[in-house]
């Protein structure tokens, strides 16, 4: 995904979860340890959301790109936002997943944590 492409999906996804009732805390904060593509409420919940696109399903679609270093990836710049608030919310880990030219899919608690 080129950044171009990259940044259109983060804003459709951003636009898709704000209607799903939503509110944006960041896009794309980035630390020395990655990038957390949006960060947003549902509620009193804090949401990390990781934003992917593939062509089509073949060899597992968008949310088989979201593998193990890029989970750990994502999971230690999250402990290193959570580590500047002065208090651990709840929170979950989403992604926003369009593959080829379908709709966008919101899968929650994709680490099941």
């Amino acid at each position: 995904m080129t950044t171009v492409d990259g940044e259109q999906h983060e804003r459709e996804a951003e636009t898709f979860l704000k209607a799903a009732g939503l509110t944006l805390v960041a896009r794309n904060w980035r630390c020395r340890l990655g990038e957390i593509d949006l960060i947003m409420k549902d509620g009193a919940t804090l949401v990390f959301i990781e934003v992917r696109k593939r062509q089509s399903q073949r060899f597992g679609g968008a949310i088989a790109s979201i593998g193990a270093q890029k989970q750990a990836k994502l999971q230690r710049a999250i402990g290193l936002y959570l580590s500047a608030l002065p208090n651990t919310p709840a929170c979950r880990v989403d992604a926003v997943l369009f593959d080829g030219k379908s709709a966008p899919v919101w899968e929650k608690n994709v680490f099941g944590a």
